[in-house]
């Protein structure tokens, strides 16, 4: 079944007071996934409705992981390349990143072999070998986007015909 929560989300941000952020493999950074629990500790009471959005994006990259091992359960030796590392588009910066604990522990979980592309970093971070997206795209059977980085909102298309796509950014809809 086909998901419409992008075009819900498009259609709704069509109202001039209307920007609803686009969800994800769940939220990262410095300040925004951390900064709300600090709030909840000083106001547990008052603060249900914060505590109850963090609980909710804290449990997405399982969630991620989980759709990424059922689509790997159609190949014998599945090769999942994980698109993004960062926090967020554009930028290098990993700092509790929903990407990278997703690629990590899908490298630990043993569901396949996992090929990592990261373009605005230029190596990987010891464990994590990087690869470059052309190489991604060859080997891939499974391309799981996690960050919606302009270099993967660019490509071709027609390299994703024999690919299992599992798109949480909404970069290819």
């Amino acid at each position: 079944m086909r998901s419409y929560v992008w075009e819900l989300i498009e259609l709704a941000n069509r109202h001039p007071r209307v920007n609803i952020l686009q969800p994800g493999p769940g939220v990262g950074g410095h300040c925004i996934a951390v900064d709300p629990w600090f709030i909840v500790a000083a106001a547990p009471e008052e603060a249900r409705l914060i505590r109850t959005a963090r609980e909710v994006n804290d449990a997405k990259p399982h969630w991620v992981m989980d759709r990424v091992k059922s689509k790997a359960r159609r190949f014998k030796d599945p090769v999942i390349g994980c698109l993004g590392l960062a926090f967020k588009a554009n930028i290098d910066d990993l700092r509790e990143s929903p990407a990278l604990e997703i690629t990590r522990e899908l490298m630990s979980s043993g569901v396949g072999r996992v090929m990592a592309c990261e373009p605005n970093l230029s190596q990987g971070r010891g464990d994590l070998p990087l690869y470059g997206l052309e190489e991604v795209l060859r080997d891939a059977d499974i391309l799981l986007v996690l960050v919606d980085h302009e270099e993967f909102k660019e490509m071709d298309r027609e390299l994703l015909k024999e690919k299992v796509v599992i798109d949480t950014r909404g970069v290819w809809r």
